[in-house]
């Protein structure tokens, strides 16, 4: 049985890790490319070791699998396995701005147990337990249950033509919060449309099942974790009635771009 209040405590000193060199709190940070268009900060990296370590004491026998660690194919053969984003939203982390969070998500026999993101500078924990629920800052969610495809929120910064009958809201950078407002009632449809790492969507996407909402690839297969290839073609959290509706209206340019 795993220590739910030193999990919390190693997840809050993570995010108090990275918000102590948060540009948006006054600091400067180191930051590079690790490829064309992927930044990465010093930050990423100091929250990614202190995390693989203390989730190690805290759990030995899980295996690991992080944005900014290189795989490791042992953790095939563990049964339980953390997936960890340090820093979901690096580009807003760089450029002072909320929209980022520490995501962290445990994972067992490839279904998500626990999924926790730590969005200091937004002042939000979030927790989602397999079976339990789900809770910002001690509060449980309830997804959104809107009914009608058209007008149905969605964060964004603008729409394309076909996306129009769509309504943007507040678009953070990190995925992990996009499909966390589904789960607060704060957006209706999170969707994208390109291959995503497992990291990036375990803990959020938990968050948002266990509030209520459909959670998907773009095809609405069902997401599977610590895959070899620890890949999806995009992430559909959505009120489980539009849900269908969601994925008739993606599926051609998601059969374009798969």
């Amino acid at each position: 049985m795993i220590d739910r209040h030193r999990l919390d405590e190693i997840l809050r000193e993570a995010g108090r890790i990275a918000h102590d060199v948060w540009p948006g709190a006054g600091h400067a940070v180191e930051s590079w490319e690790k490829e064309p268009g992927s930044p990465v900060c010093a930050a990423d990296l100091a929250v990614d070791a202190f995390l693989r370590r203390e989730l190690g004491l805290l759990l030995p026998a899980a295996g690991w699998l992080s944005e900014e660690s290189a795989d490791a194919p042992a953790r095939l053969e563990r049964g339980l396995i953390w997936l960890v984003d340090p820093i979901d939203g690096t580009r807003d982390f760089i450029r002072g701005r909320s929209g980022w969070a520490v995501s962290v998500a445990l994972i067992s026999e490839g279904r998500p147990l626990i999924g926790m993101l730590q969005a200091p500078a937004r002042g939000e924990s979030w927790l989602g337990i397999a079976g339990e629920g789900s809770w910002r800052n001690g509060e449980r969610l309830a997804a959104s249950r809107r009914r009608e495809f058209a007008g149905a929120r969605v964060p964004a910064d603008s729409l394309a033509k076909v996306d129009r009958i769509l309504s943007p809201v507040e678009k953070p950078n990190s995925i992990a919060l996009r499909a966390a407002m589904v789960a607060s009632d704060e957006a209706d449809l999170l969707a994208t449309l390109r291959w995503g790492f497992e990291w990036d969507i375990a803990a959020a996407a938990l968050i948002a099942r266990e509030a209520g909402a459909a959670v998907t690839d773009a095809f609405g297969k069902p997401l599977d974790y610590n895959k070899r290839d620890p890949r999806a073609f995009g992430l559909l959290v959505s009120s489980p009635h539009i849900h269908e509706a969601a994925v008739e209206h993606l599926a051609e340019r998601a059969g374009k771009l798969a």
